[in-house]
């Protein structure tokens, strides 16, 4: 069973959709309450940081969540925003984030990008993981993922990354720390590899 917080940012029906199509059960919490028996847990995420911490600080979720994940261990997945949110902090903003893992949120340096239109990172990319990591699974050569973001996430802990692509420079595209994961592109709108990622999220 896997957990979609909805706390008004993120598409949660796309990834409802998804794990309708792989046959795994999924349920909805948008209350502190809708947090009973949870095996898995979801934190999507878009737009701007200050607004999504303020949404889910607003939920009453967010003193539940942090039992669930620094306490009791339950494996949990950010994406996009809902990845920099797990940080400390972001360049994108004045609020606290999560602090779940040891980074800063930064903003991609212009002068270093190639491309013409240069902000926000948006389209298909490579994702290239480090040491065959179970979320990765089936996925170590040629799988692309689509990216919608201004801002990366930068470890403090450089151990904590588990993938990498390049724009400008090379940043972590994928973060994980005990029970705690992280990926900055959106696997709800990456065709057949998103699709292979939640599955390896859902069996790990």
């Amino acid at each position: 069973m896997i957990t979609l917080i909805d706390y008004g940012v993120g598409n949660i029906f796309a990834f409802q959709n998804v794990y309708k199509r792989l046959d795994i059960p999924t349920k909805i919490a948008k209350t502190s309450q809708d947090l009973v028996d949870v095996q898995k847990l979801i934190l999507p995420g878009v737009g701007s940081f200050d607004y999504a911490m303020s949404q889910l600080n607003a939920s009453g979720m967010r003193e539940k969540l942090d039992e669930l994940v620094i306490v009791k261990k339950v494996p949990v997945i950010g994406i996009c925003v809902g990845m920099q949110m797990m940080g400390n902090r972001s360049d994108e903003g004045k609020s606290e984030g999560l602090k779940w893992i040891n980074s800063e949120i930064l903003k991609f340096d212009e002068n270093l990008i190639q491309q013409r239109t240069k902000l926000p990172h948006m389209g298909w990319n490579d994702v290239m993981p480090v040491n065959n990591h179970p979320l990765f699974r089936g996925l170590e050569k040629d799988a692309i993922f689509y990216f919608l973001h201004s801002f990366y996430f930068k470890c403090n802990n450089p151990s904590d990354s588990i993938a990498f692509s390049e724009y400008g420079i090379s940043f972590s595209s994928a973060v994980n720390r005990d029970n705690i994961y992280g990926i900055q592109f959106h696997p709800e709108k990456s065709h057949q590899y998103g699709e292979k990622l939640l599955h390896n999220f859902a069996n790990l």
